[in-house]
This record gives structure tokens, C-alpha cells and sequence, in this order.
């Protein structure tokens, strides 16, 4: 099944009221260092704390008659999202992650009455876990990523940019298991087919970018990073999300965790943001110097806050951050 513009404008009607629609403000910092109008689509303002609150609702208010549970396998916030909707429609949840979710998002899942279950140190064997809980009568499988109402759902937000600002010129996207970047991407493609749309993603564990140069799904070993929310694969069975990136997506750019790290810096000294490692991919690339002959205005998601604060704050301060074995060198912001 491949989505259309149809798809998801249905989604917006299903989830209004359900979720916030969020402001798209101007960054007069970025605007600078890029030289174009650079905006923030601040999806930070969800009531989960992150945009995942969309496409968990389009999918869960689209479940099969007779379910009563809500499974999903993720990195913390889909599984936050799926906790929340199904909440909200009197639904039980059971969320699978590995064990290199932080601690705070865990903390946020089981806080919204979800059953969390953690298997292995990758984000497949969680998957397999949550595939074989899906085979339970009654139980439904939401994807944090490869499924049409949840890319529809995602799909909003590029509803929402356009209407604040038609005349977007690039559109900067995380991109992880793909269900952003397709949902966002095909909303401003079908609006406007000339606009650049950039995925983003960390150099390490990139597995949406391993598979569209492979030509198909591929694994990639996941390690820990400061934008934790996009690790993880896109699964070898993948149906829609790596078809729909590899033929809406202009171009994938990497940033190294030294980026990241000083991009998490900027966005929140020179907007007051707080924000996770994976919102700031589309400023640290902006700021490496990785996105040349910039067409604005620009437009980037700040995909969520949820956080591991004491990381944050030893960022904040310049101090050095372990990623199990991996040493990101800390620098006082403006140092």
C-alpha cells in the first residue's frame, strides 16, 4: 500500500484534538549562520514531549475491531506515544526496547501505565519480541515507523509547514526508521514538488542510509548515541518507509556526535530549546557547513525533549559524554 497527500489529510481530521499543533518560529541565530530564514517546527510541545504522539494516534485510532492492547517495539518516545493513545482510548500498552533506551524515556512510558518489557541491546530483538506479542488475539502491532497510519500521521507536520510558510524552500528532516521523513516528506512534495527535502542522521548506525546506497533494507550494528532516537534498523521487511525515503528524499547528510553535541549547545543557548540529540541534526549539519547553496526560506523539526537531563546538562556545562566506549569531547559553548 503507498500513501498519497489523501492519506494524509485523513490523519489530521482523525487526530485533531488529540494533538497539539505546533508553532513553526523563526531562529534568528540560524537565520544568520545559514543566511537564508531558518525556522523551528517545535514538536517538543506535543503531550508526550515528542512528534511520535501523531502517527501512534492515527495508527491506534485505526486498530482492528476487538483490540485490547497496543504493542510497539521503540527507542522511547513511539513508545511513549502508543502509552498516551492508548490511554486515552481506554486501551492496554506493552512497549519492547533494548537496553540502550535511556532511563528517562523508560521512566516516561511505565508513567503513562505501560507495560515495558526490555529485550537485548538492538532494537530487531526488541522487534521480535513485539512481532510475537502481535500474534496475540486482541493485541495490535503499531510500528514506530513502517505503517501507513502512523507515516499518514507523521505526514501532518508537513501539512502544518506549508501552511505557515508556503513559501519553504528546504526542508531539513531527522531520519531514522524513515516514518517522518516519508510522512513529511510526501506532504510537501505533493504541495510544492520543487522544495529540497535533506534526511539527516548520525554517521554511526545510519541504517535508512546503509540500505538506500545497498539498494535495499540492510542491518547495521546500533550503537549508542546522542541522538539516540535514531537508532535502531528499518527492518529487512521493511514495506514502505525505505521506498518512500529512497524516492522522496533528495539527500542524506551525516553529522558526527562532536556535532550533535554542539549543535544540542546552539539550539538551546541561542533559542532557549531544550531538546534530545536527534532534533538538532539539521542545525548541526547547517553549522558543520554540510548543507550548501541553501534555498530558503529553511524549515527543521525539533522532534522532541525527552531527554536524559544529567547527559543535557553535562553538554550544557562543556564537560566530556561516554557513549558506552565512545568519548565525545566536551567544550564550553563559545569556548
Amino acid at each position: 500500500m503507498m500513501l498519497s497527500l489523501a492519506d494524509i489529510l485523513e490523519a489530521r481530521k482523525a487526530i485533531a484534538g488529540e494533538v497539539v499543533r505546533t508553532p513553526l518560529l523563526p531562529s534568528r541565530f540560524l537565520s544568520e549562520q545559514s543566511g537564508q530564514p531558518f525556522f523551528l517546527k517545535l514538536e517538543t510541545m506535543q503531550p508526550t514531549g515528542a512528534f511520535k504522539l501523531r502517527g501512534a494516534t492515527n495508527a491506534a485510532l485505526n486498530a482492528p475491531e476487538g483490540t485490547h492492547t497496543l504493542t510497539c517495539c521503540s527507542t522511547g518516545n513511539h513508545g511513549r506515544g502508543v502509552a498516551y493513545a492508548a490511554r486515552q482510548l481506554g486501551l492496554k500498552s506493552v512497549v519492547c526496547m533494548s537496553a540502550l533506551v535511556p532511563q528517562t524515556k523508560l521512566v516516561g512510558i511505565r508513567a503513562l501505565g505501560a507495560e515495558t518489557r526490555i529485550v537485548g541491546n538492538s532494537q530487531d530483538e526488541a522487534l521480535a519480541e513485539c512481532r510475537r506479542l502481535g500474534q496475540s488475539i486482541g493485541v495490535f502491532e503499531i510500528s514506530p515507523f513502517d505503517d501507513p497510519y502512523v507515516i499518514a500521521g507523521q505526514g501532518t507536520i508537513g501539512l502544518e509547514i506549508l501552511e505557515d510558510l508556503p513559501n519553504l524552500g528546504t526542508l531539513l528532516i531527522p531520519l531514522s526508521g524513515g516514518g517522518l521523513a516519508a510522512g513529511v516528506a510526501l506532504a510537501a512534495k505533493s504541495i510544492n514538488p520543487a522544495i529540497h527535502v535533506v534526511g539527516l542522521t548520525m554517521d554511526r548506525g545510519a541504517a535508512m542510509k546503509a540500505s538506500i546506497d545497498a539498494g535495499h533494507p540492510v542491518e547495521v550494528q546500533e550503537v549508542a548515541s546522542l541522538a539516540d532516537s535514531l537508532g535502531g534498523g528499518i527492518g529487512l521487511d521493511n514495506r514502505l518507509s525505505f521506498v518512500m525515503c529512497r524516492d522522496l528524499l533528495d539527500e542524506i547528510v551525516l553529522v558526527c556526535e562532536e556535532e550533535i553535541y554542539r549543535a544540542m549547545q546552539a539550539l538551546y543557548y541561542e533559542d532557549s530549546h531544550v531538546s534530545e540529540g536527534a532534533c538538532v541534526v539539521g542545525i548541526a549539519a547547517c553549522l558543520a557547513g554540510k548543507l550548501s547553496g541553501l534555498k530558503g526560506p529553511v524549515a527543521t523539526i525539533i522532534t522532541g525533549r525527552n531527554v536524559d537531563m544529567t547527559q543535557f546538562t553535562k553538554i550544557m556545562t562543556g564537560q566530556d559524554v561516554q557513549l558506552d566506549g565512545y568519548l565525545v569531547k566536551g567544550a564550553r559553548y563559545g569556548a
